[in-house]
């Protein structure tokens, strides 16, 4: 006999006559309402026990194939709470509250999927749409599933034309259900049998009409305790010539919590069952049964035969067999047209049933698949980031760009010249003088002149190559997407770079106490020292550096080194002109002093300087050289760190999302 039921409208006929549900369920509703109070699911139960004088108020229930709608006071709470417990009592009719279908909120699999979700989130900006597809549709499903009910298993039976896949569900309902024939294909939609009520929800999000919604014919396979929270799927041929017989295979098989592919002896070996369905899913070996079907058509003991190449080429697509006790795939022969062997397939689903795991095993199992996917865009080689070393050489091709060593040594030049003019004799100052001013090649014309076009140009290359080489260093190793990343930030970051560098060093030729990148906008680093920062531009002249406090002593002795040569010169020419009384040793001697005096006072000062003049041109470089470190850090290395810093952190909700897996991916 054929047992019919209309799942949305929650009742059940048969040709017997036997009651309706529809009517037993008003009476169970008739005998809960006796004392005014409603009890209808999770809600109601937890406003009765929230309400201390027993009484939940009044609200609105309606129970439609098992699926409630209610609405009542306003602190209740929804019936996939992760906070409500997970073994509340049995209710007065036997049935267990609706709980969520992850199980102990201390499981791996919430702390997966809220570092799959977050993973997801910092990754939009670096990674396009696709490669995120999958991941972002396994926690739309995780979040479907969850929104459902766990009392209930959603087991598919997938299989190729003619493997009896048909005649194994109905061996399984007890009941002709769907049509078998020889005429192919024979099961052209999706047809659902539902053990027990409360499955509207899931039928639903599996988009099977309730015309192709059954319940098992009532005898021991509709009353078998192992089967109740069963909900069985017939699908279309996986490999029917009609495109939509295939969709909708590959539809229904991403959201079931289990699948048990049937398999003929003359079809087992197919490549587009392997290729296509197998291979692909044997990560989710967990929630797999592989039923060889059809062995009464083999003699003797060619079944296992058969049966061991099958393992042989489940083996080979990755997929563990559940053997010794071990997590794995559930392989196993029968005859569903004799019934040999479906007494024991039945028990194996009794057991996958109640034991209410389906749901977070096949979730897990999807995590891991796309964390799979995922693994090339988040997993470098070695350990790539921004080593010290790198910046040091970031830090040197700038500091080269920059002119800071030239400028240093300009700046020790600057301090032994100014030392020169100040404590040299008069007579080599006003040569000097006559120099610089009748030789166009003079140091000092030189330095005046501006620095040639092919000069700057090398200047900005160097920079250039310099953030080119840190970029190249910072994203060795790195996935493509975040390699990508790396470089355009260190490319955007060096637009500008030269300009700011070339006012950083006009600053510190200036004399300025800071130097500013951009213009002097103060978003760059500041460079600031003992006494004002000296330094050259690219081609500037340099600043005049100060002078030691010893100075004004050393120019007082060089003018009395020049007043004795004065003297004694003036004292021997009134001597030779009769003016004076002879005597030339006293005047002479005089003479002598000054001259041999003002040349041994300025080697002294050179002798002098010459410790200071290159403190003075070190610490010149040194300031230059900060301040282009500091412009190079602002523009290209922050952005770089933050970067690979965002790669660490996506990284590590990686490794978050993988940590727990099930399927060792």
């Amino acid at each position: 006999m054929t047992a019919v039921t209309d799942e949305d409208q929650g009742n059940s006929t048969t040709e017997t006559g036997e009651p309706k549900e529809k009517e037993k369920e008003k009476e169970r509703e008739e005998a809960r309402s006796k004392d005014g109070r409603w009890d209808d699911g999770l809600i109601a139960r937890r406003a009765a026990a929230a309400d201390p004088r027993g009484d939940s108020g009044t609200g609105h229930s309606r129970t439609d194939g098992g699926s409630t709608d209610s609405t009542g006071p306003s602190d209740l709470t929804d019936p996939s709470d992760p906070s409500a417990p997970a073994d509340a009592p049995p209710d007065e009719d036997g049935v267990r509250p609706q709980v969520e279908a992850y199980g102990p909120s201390g499981g791996p699999l919430p702390t997966r999927l809220d570092a799959l979700r977050e993973l997801v989130g910092l990754s939009r900006a670096r990674l396009d749409r696709d490669t995120l597809a999958e991941a972002g549709r396994v926690l739309d499903e995780a979040a479907a599933r969850q929104r459902l009910s766990s009392r209930h298993t959603v087991v598919a039976i997938a299989g190729a034309t003619g493997s009896g896949k048909s005649t194994l569900f109905n061996a399984l309902a007890g009941t002709q259900i769907s049509d078998t024939g020889l005429r192919r294909p024979t099961t052209s939609q999706p047809i659902a049998c539902s053990w027990t009520d409360g499955a509207a929800g899931l039928l639903d999000r599996l988009a099977i009409p309730g015309r192709l919604r059954r319940r098992p014919h009532p005898g021991p396979a509709a009353f078998d305790e192992a089967l109740q929270g069963l909900v069985l799927v017939d699908l279309p041929d996986h490999d029917s010539a009609a495109t939509a017989h295939r969709d909708q295979v590959d539809r229904v098989l991403a959201l079931v919590d289990a699948v048990i592919w049937v398999v003929d002896p003359e079809k087992y070996a197919d490549a587009a069952l392997h290729e296509r369905y197998l291979r692909p899913l044997a990560g989710h070996a967990e929630v797999t049964f592989v039923v060889l079907n059809q062995i009464d058509r083999l003699p003797g003991e060619a079944a296992d035969l058969v049966l061991d190449d099958l393992r042989r080429l489940l083996d080979e697509d990755g997929m563990a067999l559940g053997e010794h006790g071990e997590p794995g795939a559930t392989v196993m022969s029968l005859s569903a047209l004799t019934g040999d062997g479906v007494p024991e397939l039945r028990e194996m689903v009794g057991r996958f049933v109640q034991d209410r795991t389906a749901a977070t095993r096949r979730l897990s199992a999807d995590v891991d698949a796309a964390a799979a996917r995922l693994r090339p865009v988040y997993v470098a080689e070695g350990r790539p980031g921004l080593g010290e070393r790198a910046r040091e050489e970031f830090t040197d091709r700038l500091a080269e760009a920059v002119g800071a060593a030239a400028a240093g040594q300009a700046a020790e030049r600057e301090w032994r010249r100014n030392a020169g003019r100040a404590c040299g004799t008069p007579w080599l100052r006003l040569w000097r003088w006559y120099e610089s001013r009748g030789l166009p090649g003079s140091l000092d014309r030189m330095g005046q002149a501006l620095a040639p076009p092919e000069e700057e140009s090398t200047a900005r290359q160097r920079v250039e190559q310099a953030v080119r080489t840190v970029a190249d260093d910072a994203s060795a190793g790195l996935p493509a997407p975040w390699a990508q990343a790396v470089r355009e930030a260190a490319f955007n970051g060096a637009k500008g770079l030269p300009e700011a560098l070339d006012d950083l060093a006009a600053k510190a030729a200036a004399g300025g106490g800071s130097a500013k990148g951009s213009g002097g906008s103060g978003r760059f680093g500041t460079a600031s020292g003992r006494g004002p920062a000296t330094g050259v531009a690219l081609g500037g002249r340099p600043a005049k550096p100060p002078r030691p406090k010893w100075w004004p002593a050393a120019v007082l002795a060089q003018v009395s080194m020049t007043l004795l040569q004065v003297f004694g010169g003036l004292w021997l020419l009134g001597q030779i002109v009769g003016v004076l009384e002879p005597g030339l040793v006293v005047p002479a001697l005089i003479m002598l002093a000054g001259v041999v005096g003002g040349p041994l006072v300025e080697w002294s000062c050179a002798a002098a300087i010459r410790g200071p003049a290159r403190r003075y041109g070190q610490d010149a470089e040194r300031r230059l050289r900060e301040a282009a470190a500091g412009c190079g850090r602002a523009r290209v290395l922050d952005p770089v760190s933050a970067e690979l810093a965002r790669y660490r952190e996506v990284r590590e909700r990686y490794v978050a999302v993988t940590e727990f897996s099930t399927t060792g991916q």
